[in-house]
């Protein structure tokens, strides 16, 4: 039998192709079937019924375990965020006093004087919006010495780049915990039984911004 997929006589597509993470969450359903196979231990006898019943009463338990682990993840990834909001606080109080700021660099930072409170809607868009300003502000680092001879500034800017590496390490552990929720509650029949009868839908995992994908094509060097 010939490769379903041949390399060597294509299809290809010369000029690549772009991926995205779908924003969509699939509900977990079940037919009629699931109904029958249920029914069908209880008629078997009392002892596979409630062999079954203990079963679904555990994975329920596992989902909700499972939920309360991607929240703390999350929160693991806001808490990496919240730190580099204060970290570029202290990065601009310092650089305002060297040279004039963009005044896009100035609001951004206004915005997050009075605090920032994350939620999972805005998540994506405060984080990048840190990136952009952080890089705003580099730029002018890297374009005056005097700046760069500043310790204090130094300091912060190399622990923005460490907050940075801890964020994206978060969010692949958040990603693999949605991963695995997502996986599980397709496991037929226990898990995708409750999964079904409780609601439960796909979780969608991290994604970055469009702006943030078309600046990892510019040429750097």
């Amino acid at each position: 039998m010939a490769n379903q997929l041949d390399e060597l006589t294509g299809p290809v597509k010369p000029d690549g192709r772009d991926i995205n993470v779908i924003h969509k969450q699939i509900p977990v359903k079940v037919g009629v079937g699931s109904l029958i196979f249920e029914i069908v231990l209880w008629v078997l006898g009392i002892i596979p019924g409630l062999i079954f019943l203990i079963m679904k009463i555990k994975a329920k338990n596992y989902f909700q375990q499972l939920e309360q682990k991607i929240q703390h993840n999350a929160s693991q990834i806001d808490n990496y965020l919240e730190q580099r909001v204060q970290i570029l606080q202290n990065v601009v109080g310092i650089v305002e006093k060297a040279i004039e700021l963009d005044k896009d660099v100035m609001k951004s930072v206004a915005q997050f004087r009075g605090g920032v409170h994350l939620t999972e809607e805005n998540r994506s868009e405060v984080a990048t919006e840190l990136d952009t300003t952080m890089r705003r502000i580099n730029v002018a680092f890297e374009a005056y010495p005097e700046l760069k001879a500043h310790r204090a500034l130094a300091d912060a800017m190399q622990q923005n780049s460490y907050l940075q590496r801890e964020i994206t390490a978060a969010r692949e552990v958040y990603n693999d915990t949605v991963l695995q929720w997502n996986q599980d509650i397709f496991k037929w029949p226990t898990k995708m039984i409750v999964a079904a009868r409780s609601g439960y839908t796909t979780r969608i995992p991290f994604s970055v911004s469009q702006e943030v994908k078309e600046q990892a094509r510019q040429k750097f060097f």
